[in-house]
């Protein structure tokens, strides 16, 4: 490695973010496209998050962990599309170097938070399906606002540790990000010095990141299951999995391309499908989250009818 490549790491004071297409014809179309995604997952997001605090029925944990969940799908989606929709109307491309880190910064945050709220929530159905008796005890106010708080904290420790650990590499050229947001895999690309530890530490903390989430959300649905399978009534035994099968269903997308995004680190020759996995982290899972959650929630269904039509809730 040359000596003087570290020496002014300064040296790249913005990146060019090259986004999803070239041409200003199908520019204008991306406009349209994400601009109507953004709208529509704020609005379904904040219509659920409306219908959780005003509906009285859906004032328990499960509702309470959603309700945290419609939150940082707005924010996720918030970090990443208003900037490119800026960048589609104003045909500058360029982000500043602490803008690109700052952005970084809050999306690992808040899809941290995500990883652990889906855990806690994966807990609260274990405890509703086989601990019954203890569940006010187990999941009371105060715990529920401890997984939250514990959730925010291990979140930002993991966001500011890759932060830092990306301000001690050397960006001397190039500088266009394939990509249309900020993220690790593209910008340790950029880099003129060695990525080892940082992949090294990727690799390491998306262990304990990802990996202790899913152990704990598979051994908890393992003991739903079992749980389950012993409830004689066939109503019964639908109604305990088809609680489950909206969370799960969101487990499986959040995980999946969260998964096939960072164990890889983003190869050039895979940027193109980086690109894709991207759409579905920051626009396809906040979206489809509020209408997975409610398609088959009866409860749901009417609390935000009630909203839309400004009914009071029933007694």
């Amino acid at each position: 490695m040359d000596p003087e490549a570290g020496i002014n790491r300064t040296a790249i004071t913005e990146f060019i973010l090259l986004g999803l297409v070239e041409t200003e014809k199908l520019q204008s179309v991306l406009f349209v496209l994400f601009f109507f995604a953004y709208l529509v997952t704020v609005g379904g997001n904040l219509s659920l998050l409306a219908a959780v605090l005003l509906e009285p029925k859906l004032h328990t944990p499960m509702y309470f962990f959603l309700g945290n969940l419609s939150v940082l799908d707005v924010g996720c989606i918030s970090v990443t599309i208003p900037s490119m929709l800026g960048r589609l109307v104003s045909h500058k491309r360029t982000i500043s170097y602490d803008a690109c880190l700052t952005q970084l910064f809050f999306f690992h945050l808040l899809a941290g938070v995500d990883c652990f709220l889906l855990t806690a929530m994966a807990y609260d159905r274990f405890l509703a399906i086989c601990r019954p008796l203890t569940y006010s005890t187990r999941m009371r106010q105060t715990v529920q606002r401890m997984l939250v708080a514990v959730s925010w904290m291990c979140a930002f420790t993991n966001a500011l540790t890759h932060t830092i650990a990306l301000t001690t590499l050397d960006f001397c050229g190039p500088k266009e990000v394939n990509h249309f947001y900020c993220d690790l895999p593209q910008l340790f690309q950029l880099s003129c010095s060695s990525t080892q530890l940082n992949e090294l530490l990727l690799f390491a903390v998306g262990f304990i990141m990802a990996g202790t989430p899913v152990v704990l959300i598979i051994s908890s649905y393992i003991h739903v299951a079992a749980a389950v399978l012993q409830i004689r009534s066939v109503e019964g035994r639908k109604k305990a999995f088809s609680t489950c099968g909206s969370h799960l269903t969101v487990v499986c997308i959040f995980y999946g391309t969260g998964i096939f995004n960072y164990m890889r680190l983003g190869s050039e020759e895979a940027s193109d499908k980086d690109k894709g996995v991207g759409i579905f982290n920051t626009v396809i899972n906040p979206m489809l989250n509020p209408l997975i959650y409610s398609l088959r929630n009866p409860d749901v269904q009417s609390a935000l009818r009630r909203v839309f039509v400004g009914r009071p809730p029933l007694p």
